[in-house]
């Protein structure tokens, strides 16, 4: 399994926007064979940073996502709407494998 950590940096004026767009990332995400976990908004702390975490089984599944993704018109769409409305002012991601009990 491959579990991908997004960083965002939001404008924290927008965060009912972000929020539609995670809500809608959710569903497309599982549509597209992974596992989403969720996005975590600020509540405490940094009002501009959130985080999500989605798996697949392996890379080779992510990849095929990531291509799936670029030609999904509902990919598309929210990937413009973000563009557009520059809630999203960047984010890093980063790929974690999981330490299960034994």
């Amino acid at each position: 399994m491959i579990t991908c950590h997004v960083r965002y940096l939001i404008d924290p004026y927008q965060l009912p926007a972000f929020e539609e767009y995670g809500r809608l990332w959710i569903g497309l995400v599982q549509r597209l064979g992974g596992q989403h976990h969720g996005y975590f908004l600020p509540a405490e702390g940094a009002n501009n940073v959130a985080y999500c975490l989605f798996s697949f089984p392996g890379l080779a599944e992510y990849e095929q996502y990531r291509r799936q993704a670029e030609t999904d018109p509902q990919c598309i769409a929210a990937v413009a709407r973000a563009t557009r409305l520059r809630f999203i002012l960047s984010y890093e991601r980063s790929f974690l494998r999981p330490l299960l009990e034994a």
